[in-house]
């Protein structure tokens, strides 16, 4: 099944949208960031603060780092699967293992998407 030109039109969008999406929300964390970094410094109040207070930041730190990473790797998945688009128009929607069509389905869902969900057909 080769893309017709109306479903191409709209996985380049649905791409360029997700970028979008995942930029702003690396945005976001960065923001964040930069937000407690100067209220870790400015933060000289007498008094000290709670150990269980501590962990918790720390925790929603962590999470908050494990987030970006995630959607880090999202945003190369999207980066490549445009460059896949523009510049390896043949390899954008087929299967990486098999060479398969990857269902236009599945593609809207995923856009970014390397492989069928069932590599068996």
């Amino acid at each position: 099944m080769t893309l017709t030109k109306r479903q191409r039109e709209h996985l380049e969008k649905r791409l360029r949208e997700e970028r979008e999406r995942v930029l702003r929300a690396l945005g976001q964390y960065d923001a964040e960031l930069g937000d407690e970094v100067q209220e870790a410094a400015g933060d000289v109040s007498k008094f000290p603060t709670h150990l269980a207070d501590e962990g918790t930041d720390t925790f929603d730190r962590e999470l908050d780092a494990q987030e970006a990473s995630r959607l880090t790797g999202e945003l190369e998945e999207i980066d490549a699967a445009l460059e896949r688009f523009y510049h390896a128009r043949d390899s954008f929607g087929r299967d990486e293992r098999t060479g398969a069509d990857i269902p236009f389905e599945r593609l809207d869902v995923i856009p970014w998407a390397r492989t069928r969900m069932d590599p068996n057909r």
